[in-house]
């Protein structure tokens, strides 16, 4: 005979009266606070919102079951010891067809929750009980379930004697059920706790239930029904100490005692103090109800008759009929259902605003999640493939020619070339226009005419690359320090020379030979320099086009695409790098012969430092006359209308040669009456290799970095396109291959896509679902 509680005939035939919480009877507002909630948890958003719903928890054998028959209808699988070995979640909902309910697997496996329908849809109550049976088996036996499937148990007969893999599990059964005569309701039946597990059993399931049990009961929209039975002490039933943890205040938690016919002769008065909220005070309060006996349910009781006999035992035992009428509403299951929705409606309405507010900031954070991943992989790889690469040379080509950014590849390689121009202008000669002996005596003012055309720096001792050098990566390359030299080159070293070059010239003529081998000696010292730039463009290069290679493919399939590309990339930049070394050498070569058609250029600034160094020298050499002359033109610019000045030497002198005849002589030119100075060649040679100097720095510190931009720098978007295309593959016989194996997505990506796209899908199906809550 089924064990399920069949509704009285005729009384209670759909329609007429209702089971449970479908009780007609019932406020229209908590029917339809109850259909809300029940429709949200069928959208599955109970996973990312704390929804409102009921928690029956108790220990071992305190009676949930049959609290839950009561309040549902349906009669819940019953076995000797433990029943409920994982969680069976109820969604019920009322409808004007016929009664039906589906049975699925709610599983947690390969870090997603999946759930499956287990078996075809019940149209007979009385099927309910063995479904949900086998449906415990297929979660408690993971193993049989992946390798012979769920649809296994909807079969097997040797239940009795096959062992369970598992004691407990937090995967649950799922029933929806729906009927005209089932209520608007969600709840869920957890295992009872136990306080042993006996010889044979494990001792971790203890806190395995104890913590399948928190993890409900923690969230602040959790009714926690506990459920105690009077039939043992109430303080050795863990259950209510679980409850007081996670709702200390008792606010959200209704007690049922249960079995209250098996109380003890005498202990009434225990039991009766809890009615009375005297004893473990809860704001909702206890109940007491008492439902059908096992013999009872075997006979096939009714849940009318249920309800009859449970009215008639509280109306004739004396314990509590003595309850003051006041206690009288908390006995009875009827008066637990009217409770029991009357709080769940209450926590739904108050929950509303707070569950609408959530779900709209959790739409949109879910969206900015999702537009953070990379799209979805195209069903056409190889035209994906191909926008890719043609997107990254793009970007490629828009850096090379420069991007009005602080830190764009342009301005991250220029302080490289600012301190390879200071680098080069510090190779400058120093020479000094007097003899070595007076190293530590003399010294010589600095060129006026220099200071109009660009900073002057004092040719000191100067290095290159030091870490608090701009440009420091210079140095860094070749991972030592260089230093240029700046040795002081004395008139009478230009001088000996000089002599020694002389073969079969004249005398008083000197061969060219002599300012070539000092403008060798300065362009030798251009090469490291040179190099050195190079090498730190292609570094900055190198890092700049490596960053946009993860930018454009490091969320692409699964890294593939991204590496073999940045193998391509730095193959390619190699080849630019090579030529631009190529490049550079080819300019420092053509410096190996002094030449220039920068004529006027040169000659001025050789006119310039011929008289720099013998303004100079013959301050030195004639220090005397120097003084009278530069005193005579001092005095000379005295203003108009002033004394005349006393008649100096040099006036006199000025004077006398007047009297014979000459005129028109310049203080200036008295210095040419003195003896020659025999270092005068010296002089014409160092005015030459200096101004050459300017002609030729100013020409290279143009030359190489112009070589450095158009084959390294621009010379990277060159034929870019072709080489990733040819060195992927992807216009050969085996493109599409290829480019399917380089479009594989990551699956971490993939599957946090997917999970962010259900939970979308849920969140935006719970908030069509508040729309229609005035409907």
């Amino acid at each position: 005979m089924s064990n399920s509680l069949a509704p009285d005939s005729p009384s209670s035939s759909p329609g007429e009266d209702g089971i449970g919480l479908s009780d007609p009877r019932l406020i229209q507002d908590s029917r339809r606070m109850l259909d809300l909630v029940n429709r949200l948890h069928s959208t599955g958003v109970h996973i990312d919102i704390d929804l409102p719903r009921i928690a029956v928890i108790g220990s071992q054998s305190a009676g949930k079951s049959s609290l839950i028959e009561s309040i549902s209808g349906i009669t819940l699988p019953r076995a000797t010891g433990t029943c409920t070995r994982c969680p069976t979640e109820c969604r019920l909902s009322r409808s004007t067809n016929a009664w039906k309910c589906t049975v699925s697997l709610t599983i947690f496996e390969d870090g997603k929750l999946r759930t499956e329908q287990f078996g075809t849809i019940i149209t007979e109550k009385s099927d309910v009980e063995e479904r949900i049976r086998r449906a415990q088996r297929a979660i408690l036996n993971p193993g049989i379930r992946k390798s012979k499937g769920a649809k296994y148990y909807l079969t097997d007969d040797d239940e009795g004697s096959a062992q369970l893999e598992l004691s407990f599990s937090s995967d649950f059964v799922s029933l929806q059920i729906s009927g005209p005569d089932v209520a608007d309701l969600s709840f869920c039946d957890l295992p009872g706790l136990i306080a042993g597990v006996g010889m044979s059993g494990n001792t971790g399931d203890i806190d395995l239930v104890k913590n399948l049990v928190a993890t409900y009961i923690k969230k602040p929209s959790c009714i926690i029904l506990l459920t105690v039975a009077c039939e043992t002490d109430f303080q050795n039933q863990g259950a209510q100490e679980i409850a007081k943890a996670y709702d200390p205040d008792g606010k959200r938690t209704i007690g049922v005692l249960t079995k209250p016919d098996r109380i003890p002769a005498g202990e009434e008065s225990n039991w009766i103090s809890l009615i009375r909220n005297e004893k473990e005070p809860l704001e909702n309060g206890w109940f007491c109800v008492k439902q059908p006996a096992s013999a009872d349910l075997k006979a096939g009781i009714s849940w009318a008759t249920a309800r009859q006999r449970e009215d008639e035992f509280f109306s004739s035992t004396a314990a509590w009929t003595e309850l003051d009428s006041i206690y009288q509403k908390y006995l009875r299951t009827g008066n637990l259902v009217a409770r029991l929705s009357a709080i769940l409606s209450n926590l739904i309405s108050k929950r509303l605003p707070q569950i609408q507010e959530e779900l709209e900031n959790s739409i949109l954070f879910t969206r900015e999640i999702l537009t953070q991943l990379p799209p979805a992989p195209s069903k056409d790889p190889r035209n994906e493939i191909a926008k890719l690469l043609y997107g990254f040379v793009r970007d490629v080509d828009r850096h090379a020619e420069g991007v009005p950014d602080e830190f764009g590849l342009l301005q991250s390689i220029r302080p490289a070339q600012d301190k390879f121009k200071q680098v080069v202008r510090a190779t400058a000669p120093q020479f000094l226009p007097f003899e070595k002996r007076y190293q530590h005596l003399k010294s010589i003012g600095r060129p006026s005419f220099l200071l109009n055309e660009e900073e002057y720096e004092d040719p000191v001792e100067e290095e290159i690359g030091g870490e608090d050098d701009v440009g420091s990566d210079v140095g860094s390359i070749a991972g030592e320090r260089h230093v240029v030299p700046t040795k002081q080159i004395y008139i009478d070293e230009v001088m000996i020379r000089a002599d020694q070059a002389r073969t079969r010239e004249l005398p008083g003529n000197y061969p060219f030979v002599v300012q070539a081998t000092f403008i060798k000696s300065i362009i030798k010292q251009w090469n490291a320099p040179a190099n050195m730039l190079c090498r730190t463009v292609f570094l900055i290069v190198n890092e700049h086009i490596q960053r946009l290679v993860h930018v454009h493919f490091g969320s692409f399939g699964q890294g593939q695409l991204e590496q073999r590309v940045r193998v391509l990339i730095q193959d390619h930049l190699m080849k630019c790098m090579e030529r631009t070394e190529e490049r550079i050498q080819w300019l420092l070569d053509l410096e190996d012969r002094p030449f220039s058609l920068n004529t006027h250029y040169l000659t001025d600034y050789r006119d310039k430092f011929l008289a720099y160094y013998k303004g100079a020298r013959e301050k030195d050499r004639n220090a005397v006359l120097a003084k009278a002359i530069s005193a005579y033109s001092t005095s000379a610019r005295t203003t108009f209308g002033e004394s005349s000045p006393q008649p100096t030497g040099m006036a006199k002198v000025l004077a006398g040669l007047v009297e014979i005849g000459v005129v028109g002589t310049k203080p200036a030119d008295i210095a040419k009456v003195l003896p020659a100075d025999e270092m005068e060649p010296a002089l014409k040679i160092m005015a030459d290799v200096r101004a050459y100097f300017q002609v030729a720095y100013k020409r290279i510190i143009d030359n190489i970095p112009l070589a450095i931009d158009h084959e390294l720098v621009r010379g990277i978007e060159r034929n870019v396109l072709h080489t990733l295309n040819t060195g992927l593959g992807i216009n050969g016989p085996e493109a599409h291959r290829i480019c399917k194996e380089l479009a594989q997505e990551n699956p971490n990506v993939a599957g946090r896509r997917e999970e962010l796209s259900k939970k979308l899908e849920r969140m935006i199906a719970a908030s069509q679902q508040l729309l229609r809550i005035g409907g």
